[in-house]
């Protein structure tokens, strides 16, 4: 049975449960490492750590999730073990969310646009105190009958080719690895297949200081899988993955821990978590 799970979404942003409802379910399920990694938000952290000291059997990793901007497209950093009290890094991210409400407000306008009303303050309700985003939308269209599931939604209307996609403030991957990196923190490219050419820009972010890549991920297939691991071998890099688990019925998702990731590869994190953490006591 899978007991790693690194990619994981709470309500802190656009996910459908609480931090400590992840941390318990993850427990229920045996998983024994996981990691808390919302969009453009730490807020969800504390609260998983402090529910997490009920299950001494689960290590839970503190993580955040960055969008960034790149030319041709966009690419998601993941940092893991990031010290989420970091004023900057904090900072940031509260200007990227009062982007993502920027965003929203514009992508509720274009769907006006095209026929298809849904309410700002239904969709922040839906939000509650978690980070706005697409999924809550969706849901919001959903619960109106204008789709029938949130794949339909992405697909026709708000996802990044749709006709009701609104760009929001964001920084270039490079930029995303050095913040993670000052903010103490192990820089992830995820899901490498959702950029043009992902070896070149794995070798691009190594030179900032690219430590691993999401080889490991509920969409891709063994041979995808098999060619990502190779890349992360290639370049010196640490293979890990997650399930991007949102917990929202009808858009996809799988089961918290639903993707298999090596042991070995959670171990080797930890590991250098540890050296870098002797390392800048010892500055």
């Amino acid at each position: 049975m899978n007991q790693v799970d690194l990619h994981i979404h709470s309500t802190a942003s656009d996910g459908k449960f609480s931090p400590e409802a992840i941390v318990g379910k993850a427990a229920e399920l045996g998983l024994t490492v996981i990691a808390l990694a919302d969009h453009d938000s730490v807020d969800g952290i504390a609260p998983a750590l402090q529910a997490g000291r009920a299950f001494p059997r689960l290590r839970v990793i503190p993580a955040v999730e960055i969008s960034t901007d790149m030319p041709g497209g966009q690419a998601h950093l993941l940092g893991y073990f990031i010290d989420y009290t970091s004023t900057e890094l904090k900072s940031t991210l509260e200007r990227f969310r009062s982007s993502r409400q920027r965003k929203a407000r514009g992508m509720i306008a274009r769907l006006g646009d095209l026929g298809i009303h849904i309410d700002w303050e239904r969709v922040q309700e839906i939000a509650g105190d978690g980070s706005i985003g697409r999924p809550h939308i969706a849901q919001a269209m959903l619960e109106k009958e204008y789709i029938t599931s949130f794949v339909e939604a992405f697909d026709k209307y708000i996802g990044h080719d749709g006709p009701a996609y609104v760009e929001r403030d964001k920084m270039t991957p490079a930029e995303a690895v050095e913040l993670i990196l000052r903010s103490k923190g192990l820089p992830v490219l995820a899901h490498p297949l959702t950029v043009t050419d992902p070896e070149a820009i794995i070798i691009k972010l190594k030179a900032a200081g690219l430590i691993c890549i999401e080889a490991y991920y509920k969409d891709y297939t063994d041979d995808e899988i098999k060619s990502l691991v190779g890349l992360a071998d290639k370049h010196s890099l640490i293979a890990t993955g997650g399930s991007d688990y949102h917990g929202i019925d009808n858009s996809g998702d799988i089961m918290l821990g639903g993707v298999d990731v090596p042991l070995e590869s959670v171990e080797r994190l930890i590991a250098l978590a540890g050296e870098r953490v002797l390392k800048l006591a010892n500055l």
